[in-house]
């Protein structure tokens, strides 16, 4: 197994057990996390090199696992929708071989300092950026996760403890086995990547009462999932949480430019978090630019849920519930509301939002610039895709997710959101006195 002994898959295991093993797997990590923090970035380049490489030459056997978790997930009636996460298509392979190359590319964050100051008596002050130590990983389906959250974290300096969903678990082994393996290659610490080789929900409860191992756990799946470990947590939580994306059309949205926008935000993929859920319109563009771009979705497939001023104006929309406007649907459905105003899209965005992404579509200069200072989600934009909402899209390499959580960390994060800042002091013989 890639991170602790065969015994830890079984099901008969007594609680004392897997709890004794879950300590011992996360000791481990803390251990690596030491050498791993004072490694050179040739190191850590090094690895994912090597990463890279063994990922190519295990694809066969990896695509086998893949395969199997699908099949499985099948037969247990697992939502399309998750079963279109949990797959690992032609596209997503090579989205994860540039991730790998991005981080490489990236500089190394661990070292560099800034906010240098000379204070009145002549001390030098700054602060340095440090990898945060050991980072525990909770997420659901997309395989995809397992390299991209392990090459940001390693980079980064930390080690890593990663526990995919049930539904990926052979996958997920899969490709732990090769990030293990890559680690001994090249001669660092193999428990920087550490998999929990259990389904046992159980090792989750565990994990995330080890505040003495664990420094920061990151869960990145549905809410169920957020909620859960954010109440059981005695460790500090960044958070992943559902995209409810919104685009603001108002009164002076191009139509050609709403059609565009809305279509691929919602299109492109719809089963991801920053797939747009909701589109509000101002009211004085709803005759003349909201028909156009409902006509669109609805031909691309995507079912209409609407308010009454909606449902008059598009008669294949359906009416919406109350649910419907806080609703992460990754399916071909959005909803749609008709709105006064600017005031009143930002109170519905408050309101039903879940801070993850909203756009706004207009040519009105101040508009623009009153959106993005009075929109407080972790991504906000100005005539542009929700799906920009992205650690590719946005530079970062690989991300490890796209953060809720306004502490620390928000949007798309990659490497400099794993590291934290220490105080340094130079000083020539200074006193305080």
């Amino acid at each position: 197994m890639p991170a602790s002994s065969k015994s830890l898959t079984a099901r008969d295991r007594e609680p004392a057990d897997l709890e004794a093993e879950i300590r011992q797997l996360a000791s481990r990590a803390r251990a690596a996390s030491a050498t791993m923090g004072e490694l050179k970035t040739q190191a850590k380049n090094a690895w994912l090199s090597r990463v890279a490489e063994c990922l190519d030459a295990a694809r066969d056997r990896i695509m086998e696992a893949n395969a199997r978790d699908i099949a499985a997930a099948a037969e247990k009636g697992v939502p399309e929708p998750m079963r279109n996460r949990l797959g690992i298509s032609d596209g997503k392979w090579a989205d994860m071989i540039q991730g790998v190359a991005d981080v490489i590319s990236l500089p190394d964050p661990v070292g560099r300092i800034t906010n240098h100051s000379v204070r009145p008596n002549g001390l030098n002050v700054g602060q340095m950026a440090i990898p945060l130590g050991v980072i525990a990983m909770i997420y659901e389906a997309r395989p995809n996760v397992t390299v991209d959250a392990a090459a940001l974290c390693l980079k980064a300096g930390n080690a890593v403890i990663l526990r995919g969903g049930s539904e990926a678990f052979h996958s997920n082994q899969a490709l732990g086995e090769v990030l293990r393996g890559a680690a001994r290659d090249v001669g660092i610490p193999e428990d920087a990547i550490m998999l929990l080789p259990t389904t046992d929900r159980a090792a989750i409860d565990v994990m995330l009462k080890l505040n003495e191992s664990i420094d920061l756990v990151i869960p990145r799946g549905g809410s169920s999932l957020i909620r859960k470990v954010m109440a059981e947590s005695t460790i500090p939580v960044i958070a992943h949480d559902a995209g409810v994306c919104h685009v603001f059309i108002d009164e002076s949205a191009d139509t050609e430019m709403a059609v565009a926008i809305v279509h691929e935000s919602k299109i492109r993929q719809m089963p991801v978090c920053n797939a747009v859920e909701t589109v509000l319109c101002h009211r004085d563009a709803a005759r003349t630019v909201l028909p156009s771009v409902l006509k669109d979705l609805h031909e691309a497939g995507v079912k209409i849920r609407g308010c009454p001023t909606t449902c008059g104006l598009f008669g294949e929309a359906v009416p919406a519930e109350e649910a419907d406007w806080s609703a992460e649907f990754l399916a071909p459905i959005v909803a749609v509301r008709v709105v006064d105003s600017m005031d009143a899209a930002i109170d519905h965005i408050r309101t039903y939002g879940s801070d993850h992404t909203e756009i706004i579509v207009t040519s009105d200069y101040a508009n623009s610039q009153e959106w993005l200072r009075r929109v407080n989600s972790s991504t906000v934009g100005v005539n542009c895709s929700t799906g920009f909402s992205d650690g590719f899209q946005l530079g970062l390499g690989a991300e490890i997710g796209i953060s809720t959580s306004k502490l620390h960390a928000y949007g798309p994060m990659g490497l400099e959101g794993l590291t934290t800042r220490k105080f340094i002091l130079l000083g020539e013989g200074q006193l305080r006195g």
